[in-house]
């Protein structure tokens, strides 16, 4: 059963809306590399935390993407404090709605 696969970063930036603008300039390599951005999270109680939950076409890929030194670069220069924490994740409960028909 082929399960569908994903990237969940965690961060912590100096200014949302400064890191926010940044970050959008780079939908195209996010594109590129096979990530699809399903949900942006600010949090509630600190607006400086960010979660983002990408849909991973490419595995190999999004790893790839995940450890760059452009990356890191890149968020450094948004405004990126502490982070990124990323876990890719199987979706144990797509690949059974989808091995079922639903």
């Amino acid at each position: 059963m082929d399960m569908p696969t994903y990237m969940l970063m965690r961060l912590k930036v100096r200014d949302f809306f400064t890191w926010k603008k940044i970050y959008d300039t780079q939908l195209m390599k996010r594109i590129e590399v096979g990530l699809i951005e399903k949900y942006l999270f600010q949090g509630t109680d600190d607006t400086t935390e960010v979660t983002i939950l990408y849909q991973a076409k490419d595995l190999a890929r999004a790893r790839a993407f995940s450890a760059s030194p452009e990356l890191r670069e890149r968020m450094e220069k948004a405004g990126v404090v502490k982070g990124p924490e990323i876990y890719f994740l199987n979706s144990y409960s797509e690949a059974v709605a989808m091995a079922s028909g639903f």
